[in-house]
């Protein structure tokens, strides 16, 4: 029976959780192949943004991404929409509108019924719909384990392109969730995450990043991203090493879910927090007075659909906050850059 499914049991990983970490991802994309240089290719893998960006030479761009995983919670309609949420966060990371989608689909026929896979699928439905974009198509296959996300097609005004290595000096940080969706996830799939902390959970990965289209509009964000499978730390990283800057963060104001460190207490966190921390924990500093045995179960654990986060030029938080509002969370500051890629205070 669907009711008494427990979806995460059928996979080894959980959401962002499944990425490949990031010191073993950069061994894997080394190439000595050379691909001809595309100047209508604003963002590509060059750096390593949330999406790639290709100019129609009209003031206008492409957008083009995909992501997809194994199940993160056990019901499969809310898999569906938290896989296609986290997809379709690319392009608002990027400032972009999204268009259209088409759905990855793996599915072990012999083990889970097409009625499941059915739930899956309108679950994403359900997301597109939200965003007003069409689920256009997309391919199956019959795999080992449970898969599904989106591939999405966005467009943007060029003006209005963010990118995750661009932030600069004396900006402001800022994150729009909270962290510990990892945490939360693991915990459901040990049997040891409270009712009370389900719905929640769930909610927070559900939810589109749709402000990232009106946060491209302002000139003083100068850098944005989304926080998935790195985490905090991982994602952060990538945007101070890219704009030649360390980060101070402080984090007695780094915003966590409810539960979270109630259950970092129990020593319950994801296999791929430590992959995370062991792929740059050599950047990383943390200054007296922090909990770094709570810091390390939660700035690298892996987020699913999680927060933007900004690097705001002073001048413009007034109209930030005016698109945000509370969901506006201050966490630290871009410095010069220093010794260390990330300082935690």
């Amino acid at each position: 029976m669907i009711e008494t499914l427990k979806l995460t049991q059928y996979s080894h990983g959980a959401g962002c959780g499944c990425k490949i970490a990031p010191k073993v991802l950069d061994e894997i994309l080394k190439s000595e192949i050379t691909l001809p240089s595309n100047e209508k290719l604003l963002v590509g893998n060059a750096s390593k943004d949330d999406a790639a960006v290709y100019d129609l030479g009209n003031g206008t761009a492409i957008i083009s991404t995909t992501d997809f995983f194994m199940p993160i919670v056990d019901d499969p309609f809310s898999f569906g929409k938290i896989a296609a949420a986290n997809s379709i966060s690319d392009v608002y990371a990027m400032g972009g509108k999204p268009l259209m989608a088409i759905a990855v689909l793996g599915w072990p026929v012999n083990k889970l019924s097409t009625d499941i896979a059915q739930k899956v699928l309108d679950g994403g439905r359900s997301i597109c719909k939200e965003a007003g974009i069409p689920l256009a198509g997309g391919h199956s296959i019959d795999s080992p384990e449970p898969i599904f996300g989106l591939a999405v097609t966005g467009i943007l005004p060029i003006e209005n392109l963010k990118k995750n290595n661009t932030a600069q000096k004396d900006d402001y940080l800022f994150l729009t969730k909270p962290l510990g969706v990892g945490v939360l996830s693991t915990a459901q799939k040990r049997g040891l995450l409270k009712p009370e902390h389900l719905q929640p959970m769930t909610d927070q990965m559900s939810k589109l990043n749709k402000v990232g289209e009106e946060l491209g509009k302002i000139k003083g964000v100068t850098a944005m991203t989304d926080i998935t499978g790195f985490g905090l730390l991982g994602h952060l990283i990538e945007m101070a090493e890219g704009s030649n800057l360390t980060a101070e963060i402080f984090y007695d104001q780094i915003p966590v879910a409810a539960g979270v460190k109630e259950y970092i207490a129990q020593r319950i966190f994801p296999d791929a927090t430590t992959r995370n921390w062991n792929s740059y924990s050599d950047k990383v500093k943390f200054e007296s007075g922090v909990n770094v045995m709570e810091a390390f179960s939660l700035l690298p654990d892996p987020q699913t659909n999680g927060g933007l986060l900004l690097s705001v030029k002073e001048e413009a938080i007034e109209s930030v906050k005016n698109i945000l509002g509370a969901e506006l969370i201050s966490i630290g500051r871009m410095k010069e850059v220093g010794d260390k890629t990330i300082v935690v205070k």
